[in-house]
């Protein structure tokens, strides 16, 4: 018995590709109901580990197949083809709050995945692995360039898809506290969009005027086609895009600007306390209605994503609040609004896993809770992702531009 689970065979198909692309995990030559335990290990960039696991059991021709078999237990059950990634943990004894990220995204992040005998749940460095597989998952396709930012005084980073172009644009904005973050607008360039990320939280100029700028650059710019520029904000990002279509001037009326929101700009609520961030910082205030955005000035379409167990911003009354003002301002045929129970703050690009609870701080306030339950926040991320890529090419790629697989030159 030992000699047939020792040939167990393990392949990943394909093992190098973009993040928000599914792979397959095939077991093959084990005995027929051998109990086997998939586990995936990920080292991040700073030292630390994440890992998942599931418990499968072999059928009659010794395969398991993780985009048909179900997992018996582990970080995950049930059929999940994905499972492996966005139900990463950190390994026992890590500090707290860490989560999957990646900052260098002219890297890939490698995932090990390993097969063990017997349905394990721990102790797996001290376990012999029957087979083992690295896999690589890129945000960068091959042939995307990455292109640091500074006219105008912005700190930011362009990435353009391979080729001449002129390409549609993007302006990526993440939320409060975060300096730059290069994953979704590289994930954009891999799917055919020039976008760019910058750091808008500048104490010395308003968010807005940072962002105005920003898309003056993109529109400027050689590779870039004028005239299909949109925008994509999460969390306070959200906000900043919410004002720039209700009031700036650089963002003009057309259909070809798209404006894609997770979130919205309405209202805010922070932390269990309850502390409210102040006007400081640019953001409404739950108790001013002056600080709402007028979203009836809003003359481009919108594509409203909302976590509706979110629980940093009170997210699904606003998402009602900002319907109710379009409706009267006759322009609420340009409002998509998509709604997902059960699923929190931090909608992000597939697989990214979810978070319940992090550390994060800005001027002085800790927002610790994002809210969402793992399964169905992942598989909303899945969703609006797909969603948000046909949404920009409805709204901002033009008739005559067509989106390239990427995928394929890996």
């Amino acid at each position: 018995m030992d000699s047939e689970w020792c040939n167990v065979k393990l392949s990943v198909y394909p093992s190098r590709g973009l993040v928000d692309e599914k792979f397959t995990v095939l077991v093959q030559k084990a005995p027929p109901g051998f109990q086997m335990t998939i586990h995936v290990l990920h080292q991040c960039e700073d030292g630390n580990s994440l890992e998942a696991f599931a418990h499968y059991t072999a059928d009659a021709c010794g395969t398991v197949n993780l985009s048909e078999d179900p997992s018996m237990g582990g970080t995950y059950s049930g059929v999940e083809p994905m499972g492996l990634i966005w139900s990463l943990k950190p390994v026992p004894g890590s500090k707290p709050g860490i989560r999957l990220s990646k900052k260098n995204v002219q890297t890939p992040m490698e995932f090990t995945i390993s097969v063990y005998k017997g349905h394990q749940t721990e102790g797996f460095v001290d376990q012999v692995q029957l087979a083992c597989v690295v896999v690589e998952r890129w945000y960068m396709a091959p042939g995307v360039r990455r292109v640091p930012i500074t006219e105008g005084g912005l700190i930011g980073v362009l990435f353009l898809p391979p080729g001449p172009g002129p390409f549609p644009g993007v302006l990526d904005l993440w939320g409060g506290g975060v300096d730059l973050l290069e994953t979704r607008s590289a994930l954009l360039a891999s799917h055919g969009f020039a976008s760019m990320t910058i750091n808008y939280m500048d104490p010395f100029r308003k968010n807005e005027e940072t962002s105005e700028t920003a898309l003056r650059v993109l529109q400027q710019h050689p590779q870039i086609l004028s005239s299909s520029i949109g925008m994509l904000g999460l969390s306070f990002g959200a906000s900043v895009t919410f004002k720039m279509a209700a009031y700036s001037d650089v963002v003009k009326v057309r259909n070809a600007w798209m404006k894609y929101l997770s979130l919205n700009a309405s209202k805010i609520r922070v932390d269990t306390d309850n502390q409210v961030i102040t006007r400081d910082l640019l953001l409404p205030i739950p108790t001013d209605p002056t600080m709402k955005v007028d979203v009836g000035r809003v003359q481009c379409p919108l594509l409203l994503i909302v976590g509706e167990d979110d629980q940093n911003w009170p997210v699904s009354e606003s998402a009602q609040d900002i319907k109710e003002m379009m409706e009267r301002a006759g322009n609420s045929h340009l409002l998509t609004i998509l709604s997902y129970p059960n699923t929190g703050h931090l909608i992000e690009p597939p697989y990214s896993g979810h978070v319940l609870v992090s550390t994060f701080v800005i001027e002085c306030i800790t927002v610790d809770l994002w809210g969402g339950e793992m399964v169905a926040h992942c598989r909303a991320q899945e969703d609006a992702w797909r969603k948000i890529l046909l949404y920009f090419r409805d709204y901002v790629l033009r008739s005559d531009v067509k989106a390239h697989n990427w995928e394929e030159n890996f």
